[in-house]
């Protein structure tokens, strides 16, 4: 095999110093500028090289068009090692383009993330991770450079990746598929100990419990569990294939996180701060991303001048603490509705931070692409259902957490209460004189299913909202488990912009809730047509499949294609396209 090979002179490899900001570390990129690198001799490459110690495959993140990070991890027992690399526009790596080699050690957990810039627009390329005294090389990993100009750009969304939840099909499918980039909205790992969160009756039949079986909450928790889902092979052919661009939700940390706290983060577990920083210093291992300010993981990409890809932080720079409903009912199970209601549209609530909105305000003012795309993690539409529904839920939902199950008496409560109150809205839309005052109130009395949602943000919201006319803003989402798409309307009621929210990889959704088990069952059907009903820009709900969303971008269109896995308990599943709608803004 010929490879290209420069002058072997020394040259020197800049690596970056760690990142900081109120104590969040981001571990470094190695920055690769084309002047820097040195072509590895051939001749120092063994003859017969092993697939073995680069145990976590290898992966690739925030291509542009003229760069792209390559990662990988190292299983080795010493204090640190050399990591040789090379891209190349072939597979047998004829004509390498560039390459390198860093030294990784245990403070970055062995990881290696080489952020390699100057590279030509519009190319397919192939990378690879060598370690020569062990003669030892890594799967090749396949990437792209986004070109300059583009009349089509496929997208792959997905988000909340449960390992007790079930097999990472989803993943698998999008290897396989014909898109250029895979988006992950957050989730990428779950930081529940065994038996809690997502385990079911397959987790141990599929040797899917989680490592450490802990609760993460060190460091070296974190790592460990990143570790063990690097070793997944559906996760790993994702990476090995697709470039992605990612974001951290709140599992990441722990759950329901916002900016000095969590749901799922008690004082008997230390200070907050500690373990976020901790866990984003594991995450930025395991996931980079491009970054030049020190303060930021929000970012964006423009991707052939069709695409203004702008990826946020809903959770940890700048998130205030979610409103509960817990907190406004009084001493007599009353609802206090005037502070709720005060404390919803207070005009200082935020879930981006004032730094990061300017940011995102500026960059729409000034973008001058065909779509503007926000990958964020949670739904930013209305979803303002009747406010006995909710409560019905809650109760539904109380009975299974303190049975493990659902009663056939409570699942028939709370049928016949959505029956009515669909019945109500439907009437309400024929117009039917014969409504009763006090009918049109059942319905029209609504509150957010969802208040870690933007729902709970509404003031901000609707600042964005205003943002997006005269733009053709396409919203992405994740977090629910469900899939979604709404319509986007301002306060006057004009539509802005469109959602599509994806489904998870494995987390369960509604049909869990509703004690259904998997599938689309009648039951699901029903509950689905029912909240189609009753939230207003609601175009699409499937509240039982895992999957994602495949986006075509085109400059006059894009369209969605909701893409639904029929099993995460074996090997042998079916693609499912349930569902396509199309969006001209």
């Amino acid at each position: 095999m010929k490879k290209k090979v420069s002058s072997i002179s020394r040259r020197k490899f800049i690596y970056n110093s760690v990142l900081a900001t109120g104590g969040v570390m981001l571990a470094s990129n190695f920055i690769s500028c084309s002047s820097d690198d040195d072509f590895v001799d051939e001749k120092s490459i063994p003859e017969n090289l092993e697939n073995s110690n680069f145990n976590h495959g290898v992966a690739s993140f925030d291509p542009t068009s003229s760069q792209v990070i390559i990662w990988t991890r190292y299983t080795t027992d010493l204090s640190s090692v050399v990591i040789s690399w090379q891209v190349a526009t072939d597979a047998n790596f004829e004509n390498i383009v560039r390459s390198g080699e860093v030294t990784t050690d245990s403070s970055r957990d062995y990881t290696v993330a080489v952020e390699v810039q100057e590279l030509t627009a519009d190319q397919k390329l192939y990378y690879r991770f060598i370690q020569i005294d062990d003669a030892t090389v890594s799967v090749t990993g396949e990437t792209i450079t986004f070109p300059e100009n583009a009349s089509n750009v496929s997208i792959a969304i997905c988000s909340c990746s449960n390992y007790p939840a079930g097999l990472f099909n989803v993943y698998e499918s999008m290897a396989n598929s014909e898109v250029d980039v895979i988006l992950h909205l957050g989730d990428y790992i779950y930081e529940y100990g065994e038996n809690e969160y997502g385990t079911n009756e397959n987790t141990s039949a599929l040797g899917r419990t989680h490592n450490p079986t802990n609760e993460i909450i060190s460091l070296d928790d974190y790592r460990t569990r990143y570790k063990q889902y690097r070793t997944d092979e559906k996760l790993q052919l994702a990476h090995q294939k697709k470039p992605f661009i990612c974001v951290w939700d709140d599992h990441e940390i722990a759950n329901d996180t916002y900016i000095d706290g969590a749901e799922n983060h008690q004082s008997s577990e230390g200070d907050f701060t500690t373990r976020k920083n901790v866990a984003i210093q594991a995450y930025s291992e395991y996931v980079p991303v491009t970054t030049s300010d020190n303060e930021k993981i929000y970012r964006n990409f423009n991707i052939g001048n069709l695409v203004n890809l702008l990826m946020l932080d809903t959770r940890v720079i700048g998130r205030d603490k979610q409103l509960s409903y817990a907190d406004y009912f009084t001493s007599d199970g009353s609802f206090d509705f005037v502070s709720f209601q005060t404390d919803i549209t207070d005009t200082n609530r935020t879930i981006l931070g004032d730094t990061q909105r300017n940011w995102l305000l500026e960059e729409l003012n000034n973008s001058s692409t065909n779509w503007n795309v926000l990958g964020q993690q949670v739904i930013m539409g209305r979803m303002l259902i009747p406010m006995e529904l909710l409560l019905g839920l809650n109760e539904l939902f109380a009975v299974i957490a303190a049975t493990g199950s659902i009663t056939e008496e409570a699942f028939t409560n709370f049928n016949t209460l959505m029956t009515e109150l669909v019945t109500i809205k439907l009437r309400i839309n024929a117009q039917d004189p014969s409504l009763t005052q006090e009918e049109i109130l059942r319905v029209e009395t609504v509150a957010p299913y969802n208040l870690d949602a933007w729902d709970g943000y509404a003031a901000e919201r609707e600042l964005l909202l205003n943002a997006f006319e005269g733009k053709k803003v396409v919203c992405l989402a994740g977090d629910t488990h469900n899939a979604w798409a709404n319509n986007l309307r301002n306060n006057e009621g004009e539509q802005v912009a469109v959602e599509f929210a994806t489904s998870s990889v494995t987390s369960p959704g509604f049909e869990t809730y509703l004690g259904l088990g998997e599938g689309g069952s009648a039951v699901i059907a029903g509950f689905e047509q029912a909240i189609n009903v009753l939230i207003d820009d609601l175009q699409f709900l499937n509240a039982s499949q895992r999957g994602y969303v495949k986006l075509n971008f085109s400059t006059t269109d894009v369209l969605a294609d909701y893409v639904f896995i029929d099993n995460i308990t074996s090997d042998s599943y079916t693609e499912i396209s349930a569902h396509q709608i199309s969006y001209t803004g």
